[in-house]
């Protein structure tokens, strides 16, 4: 694969434009052609294609290795952690995520090939939900001795005092207060500390050979697996806004997601809201007015 081919693909130049630390960012975007064929000559492998779109924090290559076996390598930045990625997917060794072919700390993550274009946004919603639960509940498992991965309070903490920045904002002011209220609750009794994913949604869900769905790209964190979920909650959201009955149906998937793995309401019904409302913020500061005031709206109906 030429030189032209490792460039990144739009929809991660743009994300990484967004993101905080952008120096960073493109010092790392400018040497991605190199760290490329470092990674390759490393793992032994050859590259086919760059996955397009691709994801907002790394570049995905499908590779053949030297006994041509297909594999997928992955590059992000460091401030992505991507060191934690590799220690939760070793941790779940396969179970419910994909699995790491290379378990070093060669630069790069080789993979197990997935089928990239294939998530479980490609089914029906009601589907796409109950195949997500039975996925993510393999995930919550207690986190390896020693292990590196935040807590989710002090993730949250980082979080909401970004989030106190839009105070000052009419339109987000009533529900930011909410989402800082209820996170103090949350994490003042949180009831377990179980390895999660992070940042789990329906297109983290990838089809394969070796199990029907796996997860990928976790940015691991330790807490409750209500933390987990609420991101599911809001999956397909635009779809939702556009609904005359979304409210209700969004109050309607709190209560199925958490009833059908074990979670108490509440803790989901406050964690969605946190979420929702943090991820507006950022699409505000990103310029992303629009979306952020659709996350707002999803936020209200809680």
């Amino acid at each position: 694969m030429a030189d032209a081919a490792f460039a990144p693909p739009r929809r991660l130049v743009r994300a990484l434009h967004e993101a905080p630390g952008q120096a960073e960012a493109e010092r790392w975007l400018d040497r991605l052609p190199e760290l490329t064929r470092e990674a390759l000559a490393a793992h032994g492998a050859r590259a086919e294609r760059v996955v397009e779109p691709g994801g907002r924090s790394s570049l995905v290559a499908l590779v053949r290795r030297r006994d041509d076996e297909p594999a997928a390598l992955k590059l992000a930045p460091p401030f992505a952690e991507p060191d934690l990625e590799r220690d939760a997917l070793v941790h779940w060794n396969g179970w419910g995520a994909v699995r790491v072919l290379e378990p070093g700390t060669g630069p790069g993550l080789l993979l197990e090939r997935l089928q990239p274009e294939v998530s479980l946004r490609s089914l029906p919603e009601a589907k796409a939900l109950l195949e997500a639960a039975g996925t993510v509940r393999k995930l919550w498992v207690a986190p390896p001795e020693g292990h590196g991965f935040e807590s989710v309070g002090r993730r949250t903490a980082r979080q909401a005092a970004a989030l106190e920045a839009h105070l000052a904002d009419p339109v987000a002011a009533p529900l930011v207060d909410a989402a800082l209220a209820v996170r103090e609750e949350l994490v003042a009794g949180e009831p377990e500390a179980l390895l999660l994913h992070g940042c789990f949604r329906q297109g983290k869900v990838l089809a394969g050979e070796r199990a029907p769905w796996l997860t990928v790209g976790p940015e691991p964190v330790v807490g409750e697996r209500a933390y987990d979920l609420a991101r599911l909650v809001r999956d397909r959201v635009e779809d939702l806004v556009a609904e005359t009955s979304g409210a209700a149906a969004a109050r309607r998937r709190v209560h199925k997601l958490a009833d059908s793995l074990d979670v108490d309401r509440e803790r989901l019904r406050g964690w969605t809201l946190f979420r929702a409302v943090e991820s507006a913020s950022r699409a505000f500061t990103a310029e992303r007015r629009p979306y952020g005031e659709l996350l707002l709206e999803f936020a209200s109906w809680l």
